[in-house]
């Protein structure tokens, strides 16, 4: 990490930045300039953000060196990740077609499920019948499309969720952007070897995004695919919106498979067949649609 001093800055400016970084189990390295003092922090700096360096007395700005996220970036490697899916390759040359619609199933690459939603699910916490009902409820739908050799993308809402899930054979955990902040759900996919889709919230930008995966990465799960479901609109009557600049933005930063959910995003003025081939064009690997 690159940090700038203000103009003129105080030795006990920069000696404040320099017991920060030796805090952190990091070096420094001083450039003194006629007017400027420029320190570098030399080591792991993902353990320093720089909005908490810039916050300091008498700093100007402060410049990542390197990204937040390492494991998933095509410095680690430079070939797209391929995760495969009974059969199905996610990340390979055909963009995959995902279907909610069970009539659907046959013809589409891969089947989602959502079986925790509220306030329908029989799965869901206060739902009618006991827990072991509930997963062979749920293994019963998912040992349907097995049969027709299809994987199955089952939505989970809580780390509760994770293990009836699981139980019910899900091919791939799909996290909602709702839990882009969760790290104790990331911690427990992280500990697992089942793909997971990650989300990216509507609030959140790319780097967030990754950083996020990383965190999955970090506990030894890389079978990750990014998931983009939309973010804020520009048009105060159409809520959301396909994130296109952060699909493209991380296809180029990453080497993980990227899943475009629209099945939320259509509307009169953006038909779902507009969107699907949108996500197409900006790089998807997946598409997760409604389609008839």
């Amino acid at each position: 990490m690159i940090i700038v001093m203000q103009k003129q800055a105080s030795s006990e400016a920069v000696a404040r930045v320099i017991e920060l970084i030796r805090g952190r189990g990091l070096q420094e390295h001083i450039s003194q300039g006629e007017e400027r003092t420029i320190i570098g922090a030399v080591g792991d700096e993902r353990v320093l953000h720089p909005h908490e360096i810039e916050s300091l007395p008498e700093v100007e700005r402060a410049i990542r060196v390197l990204n937040a996220w390492r494991i998933v970036s095509r410095e680690a490697q430079p070939q797209n990740s391929i995760i495969t899916v009974r059969g199905v390759a996610f990340g390979a040359e055909k963009m995959l077609d995902i279907t909610t619609l069970p009539e659907r199933a046959a013809a589409a690459d891969a089947f989602f499920a959502d079986p925790f939603y509220l306030p329908y699910s029989p799965y869901a916490a206060g739902g009618s019948g006991n827990e072991k009902e509930q997963v062979r409820a749920m293994q019963a739908l998912l040992q349907q499309h097995h049969a027709a050799g299809k994987p199955v993308l089952v939505r989970i809402r809580d780390v509760r969720q994770i293990e009836p899930a699981l139980l019910a054979e899900a091919d791939v955990l799909y996290l909602g952007g709702e839990l882009m902040g969760n790290r104790t759900l990331q911690d427990e996919v992280g500990r697992l070897n089942t793909p997971v889709v990650l989300c990216k919230d509507k609030h959140h930008r790319a780097d967030e995004w990754l950083v996020a995966a990383e965190h999955i990465a970090l506990r030894g799960n890389h079978h990750i695919i990014l998931g983009e479901a939309g973010t804020l609109s520009f048009e105060p009557e159409h809520t959301y919106r396909l994130d296109v600049d952060a699909i493209v933005r991380v296809r180029k930063e990453s080497h993980l498979p990227v899943l475009a959910n629209i099945t939320r995003l259509w509307h009169g003025d953006m038909p779902q067949e507009v969107l699907y081939k949108l996500a197409a064009a900006a790089g998807a690997d997946a598409v997760v649609s409604s389609l008839p």
